[in-house]
């Protein structure tokens, strides 16, 4: 059964330890994921961002697809199905879908617009014990299109979302989504501290978690951040696999061909991916 993301991320904050976020692109990504999350022992969350759920025929076939595997597969572990960066219009949808928990990224609002409908959103999730993340400042990089270049936030109004009761808070911080560029200039630990400083046991979310050092990961899990995002690494390395196996020339050797042994060295590599993320993170067990 799914569940929020409440209780396994503020008992990640107590414990000085994140849960991952992995988003699902397909069959494959979700089977993979919450494999990895059961063998691991581990919490885990789903994420779907907006033009996943379109790509997947509608959040309504993401809800079915994930309760159906919670029970074949067995899964004992908490998992939490989460909107990732979703409009209002979003939210409201995968709300009435089934969805367990989502975001509401309302940072390209002036904040008292993003104020006014995170509020309206907060009452009716928590009415439902669907968990909610917002967002203040933007998060680098391209995210459906939507290119911004690692700002980071500003504590004040950190603390004026948080105030709304929101579950957890995305806070840009010098992170981007996608690869990192060469000239990258690291995370901002200062703007960190300040925004925990003044939100305190409320859980931080790092997004664009691929490509940044395990150091820095592990330091700012000692910030208050609690739930890090992670898409891009599954993506390269599912796609590094295939392109092995179609390069070895193993798809023209018998049925090789056949989706499901096409698509199997991809589907091992994010169990990799996601297992090497879990160890670093410090969710292993933690279930």
């Amino acid at each position: 059964m799914l569940v929020s993301a409440k209780e396994m991320l503020d008992k990640a904050k107590a414990g000085h330890y994140a849960v991952g976020q992995f988003n699902i692109n397909n069959l494959e990504w979700t089977k993979s994921i919450l494999l990895t999350a059961q063998a691991c022992n581990s919490p885990v969350i789903l994420g779907v961002s907006e033009g996943a759920g379109k790509y997947m025929a509608g959040y309504k076939t993401v809800v079915g697809m994930v309760n159906g595997m919670l029970q074949e597969l067995k899964i004992t572990v908490p998992v939490a199905l989460h909107l990732d960066h979703g409009s209002y219009e979003g939210c409201l949808a995968c709300i009435e879908a089934g969805f367990s928990s989502v975001m509401f990224d309302g940072s390209h609002y002036p904040i008292e617009e993003n104020i006014a409908k995170t509020k309206e959103l907060v009452a009716l999730c928590h009415e439902k014990g669907i968990s909610i993340e917002a967002e203040v400042g933007a998060i680098g990089g391209e995210e459906d299109g939507v290119i911004g270049r690692g700002e980071c936030a500003d504590p004040k109004e950190c603390k004026m979302i948080a105030d709304l009761g929101v579950d957890f808070l995305a806070a840009g911080i010098g992170n981007i989504h996608g690869k990192y560029p060469a000239n990258w200039e690291g995370l901002s630990f200062e703007t960190l501290d300040a925004i925990q400083q003044l939100t305190g046991d409320l859980p931080l979310v790092l997004h664009g978690g691929t490509g940044i050092p395990t150091d820095m990961i592990q330091k700012s899990i000692s910030l208050g951040v609690s739930k890090i995002n992670v898409n891009t690494e599954c993506q390269l390395s599912f796609a590094a696999a295939t392109r092995e196996y179609i390069e070895a020339g193993k798809d023209q050797q018998g049925k090789g061909y056949d989706p499901r042994k096409l698509l199997a060295p991809g589907a091992e590599a994010i169990k990799a991916t996601v297992k090497e993320k879990m160890e670093i993170f410090g969710s292993v067990d933690k279930a």
